[in-house]
Protein backbone atom coordinates (compact mmCIF):
# COMPACT_ATOMS: atom_id res chain seq x y z
CA UNK A 1 0.00 0.00 0.00
CA UNK A 2 1.24 3.03 -0.96
CA UNK A 3 2.27 5.32 2.21
CA UNK A 4 1.97 8.68 0.80
CA UNK A 5 -0.97 10.96 1.38
CA UNK A 6 -4.70 10.26 0.61
CA UNK A 7 -7.74 13.06 1.21
CA UNK A 8 -11.14 12.54 1.10
CA UNK A 9 -13.22 15.94 0.15
CA UNK A 10 -17.17 16.50 1.13
CA UNK A 11 -19.61 17.16 -1.83
CA UNK A 12 -19.45 20.34 -0.64
CA UNK A 13 -15.97 21.23 0.03
CA UNK A 14 -14.24 22.56 -3.55
CA UNK A 15 -10.85 22.45 -3.65
CA UNK A 16 -7.46 22.52 -1.90
CA UNK A 17 -8.00 25.72 0.81
CA UNK A 18 -12.15 23.99 1.35
CA UNK A 19 -9.64 20.46 2.37
CA UNK A 20 -7.48 22.44 5.12
CA UNK A 21 -10.67 22.70 7.13
CA UNK A 22 -11.02 19.04 7.40
CA UNK A 23 -10.00 17.40 10.40
CA UNK A 24 -6.33 15.58 9.29
CA UNK A 25 -5.48 12.46 10.83
CA UNK A 26 -1.89 11.26 10.30
CA UNK A 27 -1.07 7.02 10.82
CA UNK A 28 2.38 5.62 11.49
CA UNK A 29 2.25 2.07 10.88
CA UNK A 30 5.57 -0.06 9.01
CA UNK A 31 2.90 -2.80 8.18
CA UNK A 32 0.00 -0.94 6.80
CA UNK A 33 -1.41 -3.85 5.51
CA UNK A 34 -2.63 -4.93 8.95
CA UNK A 35 -4.82 -1.47 9.27
CA UNK A 36 -6.03 -1.56 6.13
CA UNK A 37 -9.82 -2.31 7.04
CA UNK A 38 -9.52 0.43 9.37
CA UNK A 39 -7.90 2.95 6.32
CA UNK A 40 -10.78 2.19 3.99
CA UNK A 41 -12.98 2.72 6.56
CA UNK A 42 -11.50 6.08 7.93
CA UNK A 43 -10.98 7.04 4.00
CA UNK A 44 -14.93 7.07 4.31
CA UNK A 45 -15.24 10.10 6.47
CA UNK A 46 -15.14 13.46 5.55
CA UNK A 47 -11.12 14.14 6.94
CA UNK A 48 -7.71 14.14 4.95
CA UNK A 49 -5.90 11.29 5.78
CA UNK A 50 -1.54 10.81 5.93
CA UNK A 51 -0.10 7.50 6.16
CA UNK A 52 3.85 7.25 7.52
CA UNK A 53 5.36 3.97 7.11
CA UNK A 54 8.15 4.23 10.08
CA UNK A 55 8.98 6.28 13.06
CA UNK A 56 10.87 8.62 11.61
CA UNK A 57 9.32 9.35 8.33
CA UNK A 58 6.26 9.77 10.93
CA UNK A 59 7.79 12.13 12.95
CA UNK A 60 9.23 14.65 10.38
CA UNK A 61 5.19 14.44 9.30
CA UNK A 62 4.17 15.47 11.95
CA UNK A 63 6.18 18.09 12.19
CA UNK A 64 5.48 19.12 8.58
CA UNK A 65 2.15 18.96 8.40
CA UNK A 66 0.78 19.66 12.04
CA UNK A 67 -2.01 17.13 11.83
CA UNK A 68 -5.64 17.33 14.20
CA UNK A 69 -4.99 13.29 15.90
CA UNK A 70 -2.19 10.39 15.43
CA UNK A 71 -2.77 7.01 15.07
CA UNK A 72 0.73 5.31 16.01
CA UNK A 73 1.75 1.63 15.98
CA UNK A 74 4.40 0.24 18.88
CA UNK A 75 6.51 -2.12 17.30
CA UNK A 76 8.24 -0.67 14.64
CA UNK A 77 11.68 -0.82 13.66
CA UNK A 78 14.67 1.44 14.43
CA UNK A 79 12.31 3.88 16.61
CA UNK A 80 9.35 1.96 18.62
CA UNK A 81 6.26 4.38 19.05
CA UNK A 82 6.77 4.52 22.54
CA UNK A 83 9.74 6.86 21.73
CA UNK A 84 8.34 8.28 19.35
CA UNK A 85 5.42 9.52 21.54
CA UNK A 86 7.82 11.13 23.67
CA UNK A 87 9.26 13.64 21.11
CA UNK A 88 6.05 14.10 19.76
CA UNK A 89 5.18 15.64 23.12
CA UNK A 90 8.06 17.45 23.59
CA UNK A 91 8.03 19.44 19.97
CA UNK A 92 5.44 22.29 20.18
CA UNK A 93 4.35 21.77 16.65
CA UNK A 94 2.52 18.29 18.04
CA UNK A 95 2.71 18.59 21.78
CA UNK A 96 -0.89 19.25 22.08
CA UNK A 97 -2.10 17.06 19.49
CA UNK A 98 -4.53 13.59 20.36
CA UNK A 99 -1.93 10.31 20.29
CA UNK A 100 -4.44 7.13 19.87
CA UNK A 101 -1.84 3.92 19.75
CA UNK A 102 -3.43 1.21 17.78
CA UNK A 103 -1.23 -1.84 18.23
CA UNK A 104 -0.90 -5.58 18.58
CA UNK A 105 0.90 -5.33 21.28
CA UNK A 106 -1.54 -5.65 24.13
CA UNK A 107 -0.27 -6.49 27.15
CA UNK A 108 -0.97 -4.75 30.22
CA UNK A 109 2.42 -3.35 30.93
CA UNK A 110 2.38 -1.89 27.11
CA UNK A 111 -0.72 -0.33 27.26
CA UNK A 112 0.20 1.51 30.58
CA UNK A 113 3.69 2.49 29.20
CA UNK A 114 1.48 3.98 25.92
CA UNK A 115 -0.49 5.79 28.16
CA UNK A 116 2.32 6.99 30.61
CA UNK A 117 4.24 8.34 27.80
CA UNK A 118 1.30 11.13 26.76
CA UNK A 119 -0.76 8.89 25.06
CA UNK A 120 -5.14 10.09 25.12
CA UNK A 121 -6.11 5.95 24.33
CA UNK A 122 -4.87 2.68 23.55
CA UNK A 123 -6.61 0.45 20.82
CA UNK A 124 -5.26 -3.26 19.99
CA UNK A 125 -5.33 -4.09 16.75
CA UNK A 126 -7.86 -6.68 16.78
CA UNK A 127 -10.24 -4.08 17.86
CA UNK A 128 -13.12 -3.88 14.89
CA UNK A 129 -12.70 -0.95 12.48
CA UNK A 130 -15.73 0.36 13.47
CA UNK A 131 -14.58 0.48 17.59
CA UNK A 132 -10.89 2.59 16.26
CA UNK A 133 -13.49 4.87 14.13
CA UNK A 134 -16.19 5.59 16.73
CA UNK A 135 -12.82 6.19 19.27
CA UNK A 136 -11.01 8.29 16.74
CA UNK A 137 -14.68 10.50 16.74
CA UNK A 138 -14.83 10.76 20.16
CA UNK A 139 -11.34 12.18 20.37
CA UNK A 140 -11.96 14.51 17.40
CA UNK A 141 -14.79 15.95 18.95
CA UNK A 142 -12.99 16.72 22.34
CA UNK A 143 -9.98 18.48 20.52
CA UNK A 144 -11.64 19.66 17.38
CA UNK A 145 -12.00 23.75 16.86
CA UNK A 146 -11.43 23.54 20.65
CA UNK A 147 -10.11 27.38 21.38
CA UNK A 148 -6.72 26.88 21.41
CA UNK A 149 -4.14 26.34 24.68
CA UNK A 150 -1.77 28.69 26.24
CA UNK A 151 1.24 28.48 24.60
CA UNK A 152 4.58 29.63 25.58
CA UNK A 153 5.87 33.35 25.28
CA UNK A 154 6.42 34.23 21.29
CA UNK A 155 9.77 35.38 22.42
CA UNK A 156 10.85 31.93 23.48
CA UNK A 157 12.59 30.03 20.65
CA UNK A 158 10.98 26.65 19.59
CA UNK A 159 13.15 23.60 20.34
CA UNK A 160 14.64 21.92 17.45
CA UNK A 161 16.23 18.25 16.58
CA UNK A 162 18.03 18.37 19.57
CA UNK A 163 16.76 19.78 21.72
CA UNK A 164 13.66 18.26 21.74
CA UNK A 165 15.29 14.82 22.48
CA UNK A 166 17.45 16.41 25.47
CA UNK A 167 13.75 17.39 26.42
CA UNK A 168 12.43 13.94 26.16
CA UNK A 169 15.49 12.43 27.77
CA UNK A 170 15.51 15.12 30.74
CA UNK A 171 11.45 14.51 31.30
CA UNK A 172 12.06 10.83 32.03
CA UNK A 173 14.47 11.03 33.87
CA UNK A 174 12.60 13.22 35.92
CA UNK A 175 9.69 10.66 35.80
CA UNK A 176 11.80 7.45 36.54
CA UNK A 177 14.58 9.00 39.21
CA UNK A 178 13.85 5.98 41.29
CA UNK A 179 14.52 3.27 38.62
CA UNK A 180 16.13 4.98 35.86
CA UNK A 181 17.27 2.77 32.65
CA UNK A 182 20.74 2.08 31.62
CA UNK A 183 21.57 4.69 29.05
CA UNK A 184 21.47 3.02 26.41
CA UNK A 185 17.69 1.95 27.23
CA UNK A 186 17.48 5.92 27.85
CA UNK A 187 18.97 6.70 24.68
CA UNK A 188 16.91 4.24 22.77
CA UNK A 189 13.50 5.55 24.48
CA UNK A 190 13.99 8.60 23.48
CA UNK A 191 14.94 7.95 19.77
CA UNK A 192 18.73 7.64 19.56
CA UNK A 193 22.02 5.96 20.59
CA UNK A 194 24.17 6.26 23.74
CA UNK A 195 26.72 7.94 21.65
CA UNK A 196 24.51 10.69 20.34
CA UNK A 197 22.52 11.44 23.76
CA UNK A 198 25.89 11.85 25.70
CA UNK A 199 27.11 14.57 23.30
CA UNK A 200 23.82 16.40 23.33
CA UNK A 201 23.95 16.49 27.05
CA UNK A 202 27.49 18.07 26.93
CA UNK A 203 26.53 20.43 23.99
CA UNK A 204 23.43 21.92 25.44
CA UNK A 205 24.09 21.61 29.43
CA UNK A 206 27.68 21.08 29.63
CA UNK A 207 27.71 17.84 31.73
CA UNK A 208 27.58 14.09 31.09
CA UNK A 209 23.96 11.89 31.81
CA UNK A 210 25.21 10.81 34.84
CA UNK A 211 25.81 14.10 36.00
CA UNK A 212 22.70 15.03 35.31
CA UNK A 213 20.26 12.35 36.71
CA UNK A 214 22.68 13.11 40.00
CA UNK A 215 21.62 16.54 40.44
CA UNK A 216 18.24 15.92 39.44
CA UNK A 217 18.00 13.56 42.29
CA UNK A 218 19.47 15.56 44.55
CA UNK A 219 16.81 18.53 43.49
CA UNK A 220 14.46 16.38 44.11
CA UNK A 221 15.29 15.23 47.37
CA UNK A 222 15.63 18.88 48.56
CA UNK A 223 11.94 19.09 47.18
CA UNK A 224 11.18 16.10 49.32
CA UNK A 225 12.90 17.07 52.41
CA UNK A 226 11.04 20.87 52.43
CA UNK A 227 7.88 19.57 51.61
CA UNK A 228 6.93 16.34 53.58
CA UNK A 229 8.13 14.55 57.15
CA UNK A 230 9.55 11.63 55.50
CA UNK A 231 12.97 10.17 56.62
CA UNK A 232 15.91 10.96 55.13
CA UNK A 233 16.32 6.65 54.07
CA UNK A 234 12.68 6.90 52.11
CA UNK A 235 13.79 10.27 50.53
CA UNK A 236 16.93 8.14 49.16
CA UNK A 237 15.03 5.61 47.91
CA UNK A 238 12.59 7.41 46.13
CA UNK A 239 15.33 9.03 44.29
CA UNK A 240 17.25 6.40 43.53
CA UNK A 241 20.01 5.92 45.66
CA UNK A 242 20.33 2.83 47.37
CA UNK A 243 20.60 3.87 50.72
CA UNK A 244 20.56 7.09 53.24
CA UNK A 245 24.51 6.69 53.82
CA UNK A 246 24.95 7.47 50.02
CA UNK A 247 22.41 9.66 49.82
CA UNK A 248 23.58 11.76 52.60
CA UNK A 249 27.25 11.72 50.96
CA UNK A 250 26.33 12.78 47.66
CA UNK A 251 23.98 15.77 49.73
CA UNK A 252 26.73 17.00 51.71
CA UNK A 253 29.11 17.18 48.79
CA UNK A 254 26.84 19.16 46.54
CA UNK A 255 25.02 21.05 49.35
CA UNK A 256 27.37 21.47 52.11
CA UNK A 257 25.29 19.90 54.42
CA UNK A 258 23.58 16.88 55.44
CA UNK A 259 19.73 16.40 54.83
CA UNK A 260 18.97 16.58 58.31
CA UNK A 261 21.01 19.75 59.29
CA UNK A 262 19.44 21.21 55.33
CA UNK A 263 15.68 19.77 56.71
CA UNK A 264 16.11 22.09 59.84
CA UNK A 265 17.43 24.75 58.07
CA UNK A 266 14.73 25.22 55.89
CA UNK A 267 12.28 24.84 58.76
CA UNK A 268 13.49 27.26 60.71
CA UNK A 269 13.32 29.64 57.70
CA UNK A 270 9.78 29.13 56.99
CA UNK A 271 9.22 29.46 60.48
CA UNK A 272 10.70 32.69 60.53
CA UNK A 273 8.41 33.74 57.43
CA UNK A 274 5.48 32.82 59.20
CA UNK A 275 6.11 34.48 61.70
CA UNK A 276 6.94 37.84 60.21
CA UNK A 277 3.90 37.30 58.44
CA UNK A 278 1.67 37.27 61.52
Amino acid sequence: MDDGRYERQSATAGGAAASELLPHILLIDDVPEDIRATLILLKTQPWRISLASDAYQGYQRALALRPDLIVLDVHMPQMDGFSLCRLLREAPATRHVPILFLSSANTSLERLEGLTVGAVDYIPKSCAPEEVLARIKIHLQLTWRAPPAVHESQADPEPQGDEIVLRAAMRLIENQLDDIPSLGMLAQKVGTHEKRLTAIFREHLGMTVFAYIRDARLRRGQDLLCESAMSVQDVAELVGFRNACNFTTAFRQRIGMTPSQFRQQALGIAETESAGRA
